[in-house]
């Protein structure tokens, strides 16, 4: 596809997951970036065709721009490092730990890094044992409010918050929808942060932080996508002290993972300013309303640069 003197990137979009369409946007925001920046790119779908042509005519790097299980899980990853295939983002076994989340809070909480109290159950358990038994035991234990999410999963699909023991039932249903283990964590209230980490050579580092505010109050599919439904403050209204240690959190969790090149984590600063870190996320959206492209704007860096960079990383690396 390409020379030694004009690589050529592989964009992949799309896939089969509940997030295609996000998916979709986010690839053609990199494809438009790459080309701006004069580089040479195309888009695909990661689809039965994408091997025979990755084996016939290999691209000098590929961005993953797949949201859900096909980009996040490892198994993608996984099959471009068989290929010899260099790509931008972490490694595949990194992408799976942080793609479950209940084996990712575990490891931040080893290293000790604040994350919500939490309870992983999959749906067999949740059966065999007793839906409202097990469900009055969590409520007792964790306490009100709670928020459930699908244990594997991004977008704020399946995702809601409980406040009271009546409707922790219906959000169960809800999340096993979406994944057959629901993550039941203890809800932190407070401001809704999302730092993105980035290393272009010389170890990661935290871009302005971004405030979410969601107009129905919680930061669902809907309210991510859906233009009017969330105000976004770019750099988060924290005092200087904070977000001092909101960025080094960051940072510290995207370490924790063994994580490279770029990351989104997704906080709560309570009313003390102290941050929780909800989970780490390996191929961030970057859609018009996405967060990781607000922050690089607010970090005065330009789009299409920054992915140049992170794509000369990837070709640097070879086949890792």
């Amino acid at each position: 596809m390409g020379t030694s003197t004009d690589p050529t990137i592989l964009v992949l979009a799309g896939g089969l997951s509940y997030e295609r369409d996000v998916s979709l946007r986010s690839g053609r925001r990199v494809l438009d970036a790459l080309r701006a920046a004069g580089m040479s790119a195309e888009m695909r779908d990661a689809d039965v065709t994408l091997l025979p042509t990755l084996r016939d005519d290999p691209p000098d790097a590929v961005v993953i721009a797949l949201h859900g299980a096909t980009g996040e899980d490892g198994s993608l990853r996984g099959v471009l490092d068989l290929c010899g295939i260099p790509y931008v983002g972490c490694t595949a076994a990194a992408s799976r730990l942080a793609w479950d989340k209940p084996s990712a809070k575990s490891m931040l909480r080893e290293q000790g890094i604040r994350t919500p109290d939490w309870v992983a159950l999959p749906h067999d358990r949740f059966s065999e044992l007793g839906a409202v038994a097990v469900l009055d035991r969590i409520a007792d234990r964790l306490g009100l409010p709670l928020m459930v999410k699908p244990a594997q999963g991004g977008s704020g699909l399946g995702a809601s918050v409980v406040r009271e023991a009546a409707d922790l039932p219906a959000a169960m249903v809800s999340c096993f929808a979406y994944d057959s283990t629901a993550l039941v964590e203890k809800y932190v209230p407070g401001m809704d942060v999302a730092v993105s980490v980035l290393d272009l050579g010389e170890g990661p580092f935290a871009l302005p932080p971004v405030e979410i505010v969601p107009k129905n109050g919680v930061y669902d599919y809907a309210a991510r996508y859906t233009a009017g439904l969330t105000t976004w403050h770019t750099p988060a209204r924290l005092s200087p002290s904070v977000a001092e240690i909101v960025a080094e959190t960051a940072v510290a969790a995207h370490r924790a993972l063994g994580l490279r090149d770029l990351s989104r984590v997704d906080l709560i600063v309570d009313a003390e300013g102290v941050p929780h870190v909800l989970e780490v996320n390996v191929s961030p959206g970057m859609t018009e309303t996405s967060l990781l492209p607000l922050a690089v704007q607010a970090g005065g860096l330009d789009f299409g640069k920054l992915w140049g960079a992170l794509v000369g990383r990837a070709v640097a690396r070879g086949d890792g």
